[in-house]
Order: C-alpha cells, then sequence, then structure tokens
C-alpha cells in the first residue's frame, strides 16, 4: 500500500490494480481540490472515518448505473408523476452534506465517514464548480439528496440521505434522467447496494469500470453551477 505525502506537488496515485483485495488503494495525502479531482479521473475515492488517516479505494467490481440503463420501478414512477416532492439542483450543497453526514435509522447513535474535514474539502469543490447537490423538498422543507462530484461524462455519486419516504429516490432519478439528457456516460455508485440495484445499477470488474471512465473523460466538462432543463 502506498503512503502519500501532504507535502508533495506529486498529485499522482499508483495504478488502480495494485489495490487490495478489499480495493484499499493509498494511505494519507490530503483533500485539496486537484487530488480528489486526479483521484476520481482514474477511479478512485476517500473513504475513512474520522479516527483514521485519509484512506483511498478502487473496489472490484464497481458498481455503477449507465444513464440510458435507468429503471425506474412502476411504484416510484407514479409518486414521481404526483408531484409530491419539488427537485432542485446546487441550492443548499453544504445543508446537504450535513444531512447525509446525520444519524441513520440503521445507525442512531451517528457515526459517519462524512467528517467536518469532508465537508469542507467537498464544498470546495462544490464552490469550483466540480461537486453537486440534489435536492428533495416537500411543503419548503428538505427531506432528502444526494450529492457527488461530476468530471466530463461521469458522475461519481457519494451520499444521499432521505427524511420520507422515496425523497432521495426521487433525487436519484431526476439527476440520472437529467444527466442522460447532458450526454452523460456513467454514474459510479461505488458499492452496490439494493437501492441503487433495483434503479438499474449493476457490477462490473474494475477494468471495465476503468475503460468506461476513460472513454467518459473525453466528454467536455459540464463545471459550474447546475440547473434542470426546462421542460
Amino acid at each position: 500500500m502506498v503512503r502519500l505525502s501532504t507535502n508533495s506537488s506529486d498529485l499522482r496515485f499508483p495504478p488502480v490494480d495494485a489495490a487490495s483485495p478489499e480495493g484499499l488503494l493509498a494511505v494519507g495525502g490530503d483533500l485539496r481540490p486537484e487530488r480528489l479531482l486526479e483521484a476520481y479521473r482514474h477511479g478512485i475515492f476517500p473513504w475513512y472515518e474520522e479516527d483514521q488517516p485519509i484512506l483511498w479505494w478502487s473496489p472490484d467490481p464497481r458498481a455503477v448505473l449507465f444513464p440510458d440503463k435507468l429503471h425506474v420501478p412502476r411504484s416510484l414512477d407514479k409518486t414521481i408523476r404526483r408531484g409530491h416532492f419539488t427537485v432542485t439542483l446546487d441550492t443548499c450543497f453544504q445543508e446537504v452534506m450535513i444531512q447525509c453526514a446525520g444519524p441513520r435509522p440503521q445507525y442512531p447513535e451517528g457515526g459517519t465517514w462524512i467528517t467536518p474535514e469532508m465537508i469542507e474539502a467537498y464544498t470546495r469543490l462544490h464552490e469550483l464548480g466540480h461537486a453537486h447537490s440534489i435536492e428533495t423538498w416537500q411543503e419548503g422543507n428538505l427531506v432528502g439528496g444526494l450529492y457527488g462530484v461530476a468530471i466530463s461524462g461521469a458522475f461519481f455519486g457519494e451520499s444521499m440521505f432521505s427524511r420520507a419516504t422515496d425523497a432521495s429516490k426521487v433525487a436519484l432519478v431526476s439527476l440520472i434522467r437529467q444527466l442522460q439528457t447532458w450526454g452523460f456516460q456513467i454514474f459510479d455508485c461505488q458499492q452496490a447496494s439494493p437501492h441503487v440495484m433495483r434503479l438499474g445499477a449493476e457490477e462490473i470488474p474494475r477494468r471495465a469500470f476503468i475503460e468506461h471512465l476513460t472513454a467518459a473523460m473525453t466528454i467536455q466538462d459540464r463545471r459550474g453551477r447546475w440547473q434542470f432543463d426546462s421542460p
């Protein structure tokens, strides 16, 4: 495992096939925008807990959702068409991250990998136009959403939250549909979960993921604050 320096101007990572069987590739370094973007371009992401050094991962297999293969279950599509939620883009990025970091039903005592350091780093990426949030509202209240990083034709989903039934699913479907319109090639889910698999995500070998990612990097970047296209 490679240890990264915080002082080095060399932002390169080792080849992803050098990762451990669990997907751990490197440790250390920092969360500068330049390093984060370099990581994502090569299929690497940070994931660690507050009492750990920064850990960099590239798992095999990789869970991905190809926008043109999005599957919306009938019940969820009915919920979307009923218009119970309002969905926005890049309205309150930091608040979405804070909500994603909050206690979950499965973790009532708290505990999260979205540390204050992570919130600060990704908020900076958002300010630079590389990170984005999708918000779901109900009666003026923020009830769901997700955030991630966009580079060229790839969107890297990081985390989502829901305070109302289907709120995060509505946000994800709305985002995937917009990404499809914009010509995005791949939505990186990182690891499989029942939530994303029901929407059409699939697990592919890391080598295949890197091939898709390399192709997506040839698409023109959509940097800046996002808005949904008008109907």
